[in-house]
């Protein structure tokens, strides 16, 4: 879906295609008939923005295949679907019965990261549409925080650096403007803005610990800025002003947005909201939970751990404080938020949403509604068919839409 901004410039919106997960091309092919096309018929619209998700093995196919790579193209045209932004975070199997920390391999330290990274901007420079010149590929925020250290830091810096040169050369040889995003997640090393921020303006051994950086210095360059995904923003209590601010003295581009909602508990020491809770302790994904206490953000790495140990028993290690309330990385349905006592924090999204694209000038011109745990919601709330799955991406599609359009974007054909 595409909107004219008041300045003049074209917006993307998308859904990401993670929640239908396939790990060849075979596989990729098949979304685009069986779900794909589905919702861009429920919206009414002849053309309909994509994420695309390719996994390794879907991208060394088009990549060792150029036949394959057409082929794609022309069933994406066929089907009334264009791709400006790439989803590069999964590397593979997020379809797999139990990802948790295993999504977060390989990360930038391995070569196998660059590469893939490098394969999905080569593939989006010949996937985007006719009329459009920039696309945007999310990827791992570094790695998972342990083990990681300052020699760890320095060759993930390295591999960002390299890949920045492949993007220079890629943009000289096809005209096309591949930019990458860091996506800040709980856990992770850029686990927030400030900390996106030291990643990437700061040399590892000048700035050893999270946090802002002193100063911006000498990084990666333009081409790798910070995908903004609302979810993620939230669990960790960030301001959205506070963070796009920093964004903006430091420098970095925000080369797209993930358009998502989290999890938010606000009387956590209560019976009924941990039952309620409970229901959204599942095996398949990560579900890193946070509160603010007057000592600072505390979180476990999943929701189990702290429904597991919380309140008085709670300790540095184990569990979390209960007096305050408790948000929980869970990408809830946006339109559809869960039952009180529980809520979503489609408020930090609403909040998000305003900077970055209601300004004078658009922040990014790429938002992708990211919403992967359909089949993870509790059993109740779970799609039971294609269609009811459909249905459900494509109300997220019309709330992000009418976000837009009530901050003065204009839905284009």
């Amino acid at each position: 879906m595409r909107f004219r901004h008041p300045d003049g410039s074209t917006v993307h919106l998308a859904y990401c295609t993670n929640v239908h997960p396939a790990e060849t091309l075979d596989g990729v092919l098949a979304q685009l008939r069986d779900h794909c096309e589905p919702v861009r018929r429920r919206l009414g619209r002849d053309r309909l923005g994509i994420g695309l998700w390719l996994a390794r093995d879907a991208a060394r196919s088009l990549i060792t295949d150029p036949a394959s790579l057409r082929a794609l193209r022309a069933e994406l045209d066929r089907r009334g679907l264009e791709v400006v932004t790439l989803n590069g975070f999964p590397y593979e199997g997020f379809g797999a019965d139990e990802v948790k920390y295993r999504v977060y391999r390989p990360d930038w330290t391995h070569p196998d990261r660059l590469a893939h990274t490098t394969d999905l901007a080569r593939l989006l420079a010949a996937l985007l549409p006719e009329d459009v010149t920039e696309g945007s590929v999310s990827t791992l925020p570094l790695a998972w925080r342990t083990p990681f250290d300052t020699e760890a830091a320095a060759i993930a810096r390295a591999a960002l650096t390299t890949l920045a040169g492949r993007l220079d050369a890629l943009e000289e040889l096809t005209g096309r403007s591949i930019r990458i995003g860091l996506e800040p997640e709980p856990g992770c090393v850029v686990e927030t803005v400030a900390d996106a921020v030291a990643a990437l303006t700061t040399a590892p051994d000048a700035h050893p610990h999270p946090g802002p950086a002193p100063g911006p210095t000498a990084g990666p360059g333009p081409r790798i800025g910070v995908c903004l995904d609302t979810c993620h923003l939230a669990t960790s209590f960030e301001d959205p002003r506070t963070a796009l601010d920093a964004l903006a003295a430091a420098g970095l581009p925000v080369p797209k947005a993930q358009l998502s909602a989290a999890l938010h508990a606000e009387q956590p020491h209560l019976p009924e909201v941990r039952a309620a809770l409970a229901a959204f302790a599942e095996p398949r994904f990560l579900h890193q939970t946070r509160t603010r206490t007057a000592a600072g953000l505390r979180g476990t790495d999943d929701l189990p751990e702290a429904l597991a140990a919380s309140g008085h028993r709670a300790t540095t290690a184990h569990g979390l404080p209960d007096a305050t309330p408790w948000r929980s990385h869970f990408h809830v349905p946006l339109h559809a938020p869960p039952a009180p006592p529980l809520t979503s924090t489609l408020p930090v999204l609403q909040d998000a949403l305003a900077l970055l694209v209601g300004g004078p000038h658009p922040v990014t011109r790429h938002l992708e509604v990211e919403t992967y745990t359909w089949q993870a919601l509790p059993p109740e709330s779970r799609p039971r068919t294609r269609a009811r799955l459909a249905d459900g991406i494509a109300a997220e599609l019309t709330l992000a839409r009418d976000l837009l359009t009530d901050l003065g974007l204009k839905e284009l054909p």
